[in-house]
């Protein structure tokens, strides 16, 4: 409840309170004024002893609702008792003068309180009758006109007490009602702030698991950079030097050694890139089209295998981490042929198709069963596994095709994702 609600609870306590006494006050005034005025039958000795009763019933009254809480007043016996007496007090003063109608209507203030259920009509009716009767000059009536005047203002008086205890019982359904939904409210509100409550719960561990998720997944993606980088670096290295340990004179074994201080060079470069922002080296001032073209004709020269490079459709400026995908995957590809295949020719393909790119290296060496190939994915592992998981990684796929004795054909498609100007 608010301070504006609270204002007019209080007020009404107060016109319930003192009311009674004001409406008997103004009476007792207007009836003194009026003896021998109106028809000198006011009977002081008798008015006085029942206006001292109404007093005594008021202070008794006001005593009992002392001691009951505002908003925990119902109507009781006590309250009806309190509006029977009260009426039949009234009644009987209006008869000695019709200015006590005034104290008799105190009880259209407070029959919703002080009388349970239909009995409150009856109640409302009962003051009717004394209010009517001194409206129409007194009871009881001594003429048939005044008879026909006191039926008529029994009827409207009855209907507008009937009006007022309708629109009364609507406004106290009202408010029920509006308290029920305020409790509901209050009970929904409630469980709404235990859901945000476990929700803030719920967020803090979801974000403690999205930042373990982004950890392992940048340790799997460093992980592939220095297995497409020094691993494959060092790889090279290796198979230089042995190549030069069994040449059969030093210039020969000059030409390797020269071969794999170029990949130890190479190899340094990629491990300091690596350390600052792990983008491609080959990256750093060539776009892709001419970063695959270097890393093909370097490859086949290293290796001693006829590798080409083409490119189809509109070259564009791609966005670098599309850019270093594809080309880490050509890198690992290429490994592989090196590797696993024993190729005499590769041929690396890059397409621009609208709004996809794609990478295709295709091989004449001994293929291998895909269907045989362990699946890997998500273990961590490289080769096609890695391959797989940097096309995915930005929403592409890869496709291989083999067959022993005929080659291989791997396709990195992925979206086309031009770089940020």
């Amino acid at each position: 409840m608010d301070a504006g609600d609270g204002q007019i609870e209080r007020r009404l306590e107060q016109l319930h309170t003192w009311g009674p006494y004001g409406l008997l006050g103004i009476s007792v005034v207007l009836a003194l004024v009026s003896t021998g005025q109106v028809d000198g039958r006011v009977e002081w000795e008798t008015d006085t002893g029942l206006v001292a009763a109404a007093i005594a019933l008021q202070l008794w009254w006001h005593g009992t609702r002392s001691r009951r809480p505002a908003r925990g007043r119902v109507p009781s016996r006590a309250g009806t008792a309190y509006y029977v007496l009260r009426w039949a007090i009234a009644f009987t003063l209006t008869l000695s003068s019709g200015f006590f109608a005034f104290y008799a209507s105190a009880g259209y203030m407070d029959a919703d309180e002080l009388i349970p259920g239909m009995w409150r009509r009856l109640g409302l009716f009962a003051g009717a009758i004394t209010v009517a009767g001194a409206q129409c000059g007194g009871l009881p009536p001594r003429s048939a006109a005044q008879w026909a005047a006191f039926g008529a203002l029994l009827v409207a008086n009855s209907v507008l007490q009937t009006v007022v205890a309708h629109l009364t019982e609507q406004e106290e359904r009202r408010s029920r009602e509006r308290a029920a939904t305020i409790a509901e409210l209050e009970r929904t509100n409630a469980a709404l702030q235990r859901a945000l409550d476990e929700n803030v719960a719920l967020h803090a561990q979801l974000l403690v698991q999205a930042r373990e998720a982004g950890v392992a997944e940048e340790r799997r993606r460093l992980a592939a950079e220095i297995h497409d980088t020094i691993a494959q670096g060092l790889t090279g290295i290796i198979a230089q030097l042995q190549v030069a340990a069994n040449a059969p004179g030093p210039p020969a074994a000059r030409v390797h050694l020269e071969r794999a201080s170029a990949l130890a060079r190479h190899s340094l470069g990629e491990a300091r890139r690596s350390v600052h922002n792990l983008a491609p080296v080959a990256l750093a001032d060539d776009g892709l089209p001419q970063a695959l073209r270097k890393t093909v004709a370097e490859w086949g020269e290293r290796i001693g295998v006829r590798a080409g490079f083409t490119v189809t459709g509109t070259s564009e400026e791609l966005h670098d981490e599309v850019a270093a995908t594809l080309l880490r995957i050509a890198q690992e590809a290429l490994s592989n042929a090196a590797r696993h295949a024993a190729a005499t020719r590769v041929e690396v393909t890059l397409s621009f198709m609208g709004d996809e790119v794609t990478l295709d290296v295709r091989d004449d060496g001994r293929g291998f069963d895909p269907i045989a190939v362990p699946a890997r994915t998500g273990s961590g592992g490289f080769g096609l596994d890695g391959m797989r998981a940097r096309a995915e990684r930005i929403a592409g796929h890869l496709a291989v095709e083999s067959e022993p004795g005929h080659g291989t054909a791997l396709s990195a498609r992925v979206p086309l994702v031009r770089h940020d100007r």
